[in-house]
């Protein structure tokens, strides 16, 4: 039996760091993220396996580097703190992000909200606060678009106190 050898070319696939977009539109929704992103590292700081970051670039899903978004805020239980180009999900025990902040500038149109909606659901996102730092806060949890109610809130207990049980 003759055997061909597979001697094509591997093709090496890149996750780039950046998305060329900056991470704020204006010095309100900078400070925010800053904010939110600071005031985490804080609360988390004596956690060694909660990772924390800002605008960094979320990949899910191996071999695909188109499938991607950078959270203004993420944050990973389970994953050790340390320094990532990217959040190669496969890399991470194939854990995803839990909790992801968004904080709105004036340019963010209903569409790409909804986009970014159904992207951390179908990738295992658990909570998505959207920030608007101009009108409400508005809460969504897997939960809630299940039509159930979320197993922190409803207890009166929040993510951050149920995640360090």
């Amino acid at each position: 039996m003759v055997r061909q050898l597979d001697d094509s070319p591997k093709t090496t696939i890149v996750y780039p760091d950046s998305d060329g977009k900056p991470m704020a539109d204006n010095t309100r929704q900078f400070r925010w993220i800053t904010t939110i992103k600071a005031n985490l590292d804080w609360l988390f700081a004596n956690d060694a396996d909660v990772f924390v970051a800002g605008d960094l670039l979320w990949y899910p899903v191996e071999g695909d580097n188109k499938t991607r978004q950078a959270p203004d805020v993420m944050v990973a239980f389970g994953r050790p703190k340390g320094e990532r180009g990217s959040y190669q999900q496969w890399k991470e025990n194939n854990i995803p992000p839990q909790v992801v902040f968004e904080i709105l500038s004036p340019g963010n149109t209903q569409t790409e909200m909804t986009r970014k909606l159904l992207f951390y659901d179908r990738y295992g996102v658990e909570e998505y606060y959207i920030y608007p730092t101009f009108r409400t806060l508005s809460v969504t949890t897997s939960q809630k678009r299940k039509g159930r109610e979320s197993k922190y809130l409803s207890r009166g207990v929040s993510w951050r106190q149920a995640a360090s049980n």
